[in-house]
């Protein structure tokens, strides 16, 4: 499903058991179990130079970027 216009292109959603899953441009990217993954994801997705804290980026939903399901 798309995200709406004007949103962020990369959604971090929030925590479940295993990770948290992750949307760029409202694709599935996967599963992420730490900030590495999403870097990895968004590298896989031609964004290699992105930066986790950019809010015109990445909207983290459910806590921030050290918020991860051992941590809830």
């Amino acid at each position: 499903m798309d995200e709406p216009e004007g949103f962020p292109p990369v959604v971090v959603h929030a925590a479940q058991p295993g990770g948290r899953r992750v949307t760029i441009r409202g694709e599935d990217a996967g599963l992420a179990t730490g900030q590495e993954d999403v870097l990895e994801f968004l590298r896989r997705a031609g964004l290699e130079d992105a930066r986790l804290d950019d809010p015109d980026l990445v909207e983290w939903r459910g806590g921030g970027t050290k918020v991860w399901p051992a941590q809830i």
